[in-house]
């Protein structure tokens, strides 16, 4: 392992996040509200359109009304038909506002946007069971949020990317008012931002300029923190489907509450007799029996979900009383989404910030930069070094918790690994099986590296898959994997996987104690340091 030592001479951190790059202090961001965005990779926050109509500005509650009065033109017009794809394309379609540095991106900040797929199936939508949008009966308000509750090609990212979109005005000028006052002129720009306003009488989008922060050809765009979440929006289909007989039984029209209940039972049936039918032809006449007394008594995830969709297909007003039913628990809403903004902002600004310095003053990790494998081995081992012996454990724990999400890792170290003259890249599949990164300097050289947790169930089958998709394509370029584990039990785990897959001694594995200090052992990973 190599040895730690002190690099007081590197003076500057490397520059991850927007306070970084424009040398605004983070207290100013703070007061402002907004959030300290990465402008290295998407960190995965999005708007909650819920959080406007729930908020006590008039500003926000403004601005959902704004969205609402979108959506019921868009539903006119595809009640009204006749809509051609140039029609679709002006109205329904949106490309990501991939300048807020915010969404699903596992690198970078491109995402898809929203096409011409998600425009059919909007319009769809809107003339088929969400015809009544903008039009409810039931609870306070629409929300932009139920068009996703069936997933019918309109999801959770859609959304966001939509209701950003239609946001984008307000975040200009939100980003322009702090620029003018933080960012120093010769880091803003000038620039003409297309679809910001939509104009009603002419039915057209038009384009605004504004003064904002610049760098490397790209405009930024400035977030509120109150307006964010993190994995789901308050409305949203796993808590509709979660939840279906609690808002069923609490639902105050009896009749729709007895129809929906019995029909939803004899749904249920229907489905598991049919699943049943259909295993029974492929087993013999005994599995069979065993099987069906087994069937019985147990209903599976999928077949409930599926009973769920036929009972909101043929009672949609079941959508509007879930709605209602999230809206008389809004205060909640705001709780929820400040938890997990504030615990994101812990864990990839905070802790990441923390881990870069560590790396910074104690290791040489900044200062290669040829993009070997030799070198990025190196960088590994002095990630190793500063998780294990300069308490850079820390970093990977929030509240007391491990990391539990390997993408949360992938975020991490990609925003860490950023600060070197290197490139690091998402490689989704190279023919080879996929890959979490590929590092290089230049065009020259590349590096595949793979950051996983020893937690993860497929741990086993993806060293033997990618063992045996390498030999077999006898390619020379090697494959480092960085295996992270945070108990005894894991580190046992991951060393009998790795017995059973010949990969005892490998130097392409690297396992990282990140094991709190009050539950560290004396047990040591001596094969892979």
């Amino acid at each position: 392992m190599p040895t730690s030592k002190s690099h007081a001479g590197l003076s500057t951190p490397p520059a991850i996040y927007f306070s970084d790059v424009f040398g605004v202090a983070k207290a100013d961001l703070e007061e402002y509200g907004a959030f300290n965005v990465s402008l290295v990779n998407d960190l995965p926050l999005f708007i909650d359109p819920f959080l406007l109509f729930h908020s006590s500005k008039p500003e926000y509650r403004a601005l959902h009304e704004e969205i609402i009065r979108y959506m019921v033109f868009l539903r006119d017009k595809s009640i009204g038909g006749h809509l051609s794809e140039d029609h679709l394309k002006i109205w329904f379609m949106f490309p990501e506002v991939k300048e807020n540095w915010l969404g699903f991106s596992k690198v970078g900040n491109k995402g898809r946007g929203l096409g011409m797929d998600f425009a059919r199936s909007l319009t769809k939508n809107l003339t088929g069971v969400f015809r009544t949008f903008g039009n409810e009966t039931v609870g306070e308000a629409s929300h932009i949020e139920k068009l996703c509750l069936l997933d019918d090609g309109v999801g959770r990212d859609n959304i966001s990317d939509f209701a950003t979109n239609l946001l984008k005005r307000f975040l200009l000028e939100y980003t322009e008012a702090f620029a003018a006052k933080h960012v120093a002129a010769p880091h803003k720009m000038r620039v003409v931002v297309p679809k910001v306003s939509f104009n009603y009488k002419t039915e057209a989008w038009e384009s605004r300029s504004y003064v904002l922060p610049f760098v490397n050809g790209e405009h930024i765009i400035l977030t509120p923190i109150d307006l964010l979440t993190k994995d789901a929006t308050w409305i949203n289909q796993n808590d509709l489907f979660g939840q279906f007989s609690e808002i069923v039984d609490a639902l105050d029209d009896g009749p729709l509450r007895v129809q929906l209940s019995g029909y939803f039972e004899e749904v249920l049936e229907e489905i598991r007799v049919r699943d049943e039918a259909k295993k029974a032809r492929e087993v013999s006449d005994r599995q069979r029996r065993r099987k069906r007394r087994r069937r019985r008594r147990d209903t599976t995830q999928s077949q409930r979900e599926e009973a769920i969709r036929s009972a909101i297909e043929s009672f949609p007003q079941l959508l509007d009383y879930y709605v209602k039913w999230k809206e008389e628990r809004g205060e909640l809403a705001e709780a929820q989404a400040d938890e997990r903004v504030r615990s994101s902002e812990r864990l990839f600004v905070s802790q990441v910030a923390d881990l870069a310095n560590r790396l910074r003053l104690t290791t040489s990790f900044y200062e290669l930069q040829d993009g070997s494998y030799a070198e990025a081995r190196q960088r590994a081992l002095f990630l190793k070094s500063v998780i294990e012996d300069q308490d850079g454990w820390r970093t990977l724990w929030l509240d007391g918790m491990p990391i539990a999400k390997e993408a949360d890792l992938h975020i991490m170290f990609r925003l860490t690994w950023c600060g070197t003259l290197m490139d690091v890249n998402r490689e989704v599949n190279n023919g080879r099986g996929p890959a979490d990164f590929v590092v290089s300097f230049g065009r020259l050289d590349k590096t595949v590296i793979e950051f996983k947790l020893a937690s993860n169930s497929s741990l086993a089958k993806n060293l033997q898959n990618q063992t045996e998709i390498y030999q077999k394509a006898g390619n020379a370029q090697r494959k480092l994997k960085v295996i992270v584990y945070f108990s005894d039990e894991e580190l046992a785990t991951v060393n009998k996987v790795l017995h059973e897959c010949g990969l005892d001694i490998d130097d392409d594995i690297i396992l990282v104690d990140a094991r709190s200090d009050n539950k560290k052992s004396a047990s040591k990973a001596t094969s892979h340091t």
